[in-house]
């Protein structure tokens, strides 16, 4: 496990392709997690900032080859206020995704877990933008249980402002609508993460990166997932994500 966790380390600070892993590599879903654990300990984000989900959608499961969704720890240094500016050339294939986001206000024990538990454990909804990096070449060779320990293309993101009445909201009916470059280049909804955000936020309860990181704490920021695919970017400029009565969270790429 020390030269897996070495290896995904070294790619990150070189700004390079990770290559697979070969006899080093996770054998499966909960070695990948365990794996994961240890990447966060060498990044020194133990506990984490929170948590992303990715693969929210059967397209995207069926693409990196999962039964369902992965999670990925977040360290502190991805909390960044909307209307952060980033340097494109810091990151490797960067790409962008349209989220919805949450702060807890309670922990979340690790294990089974309902959307009305974890909707009480919420303090905060609002837009977000993750950024995540494409630092894969074959994903059926890399295999996903290393693309598990590797955060699943976590790089960074913003947070937009907390959304006010947003209990009074029906979070499965809201839009979400991306813009990239001043275009629109996809939209969601709420339903769109697992049939809800807070169905996003259980499954997250009940996951091995919960279960590898003592359970969800009160404070940590979650992105639940993205309601559009990735958007690979080709170069710099202003990405939006406009959740219509949750606000919008927006950043820059320089």
């Amino acid at each position: 496990m020390d030269a897996a966790v070495e290896a995904i380390l070294e790619a990150r600070r070189a700004r390079r392709v990770l290559a697979p892993l070969g006899t080093s590599a996770p054998a499966d879903e909960a070695a990948g997690y365990a794996l994961q654990r240890k990447v966060a300990e060498g990044l020194g984000a133990v506990p984490p900032a929170g948590f992303k989900i990715g693969a929210t959608t059967r397209q995207m499961q069926e693409y990196l080859g999962l039964a369902g969704p992965a999670a990925g720890f977040v360290p502190q240094g991805s909390l960044n206020p909307g209307g952060a500016g980033f340097r494109f050339a810091d990151f490797l294939n960067p790409g962008v995704e349209c989220e919805i986001g949450v702060r807890l206000g309670r922990d979340l024990p690790a294990g089974p877990c309902t959307r009305e538990a974890a909707a009480e454990a919420v303090a905060e909804v609002f837009p977000a933008v993750e950024i995540v990096e494409r630092r894969y070449g074959d994903l059926g060779e890399l295999g996903t249980p290393t693309l598990i320990a590797d955060q699943v293309f976590h790089a960074s993101g913003v947070l937009g402002a907390p959304a006010e009445g947003w209990r009074g909201l029906d979070l499965a009916a809201v839009q979400g609508v991306f813009h990239v470059g001043g275009r629109v280049v996809g939209s969601g909804h709420g339903r769109d993460l697992l049939g809800h955000p807070f169905a996003a936020l259980a499954w997250l309860a009940g996951s091995g990166a919960a279960r590898e990181f003592g359970g969800l704490r009160a404070g940590q920021v979650i992105w639940l997932g993205s309601v559009t695919p990735p958007i690979w970017l080709d170069g710099p400029g202003e990405v939006v994500a406009d959740f219509g009565p949750l606000g919008a969270a927006r950043l820059r790429f320089v």
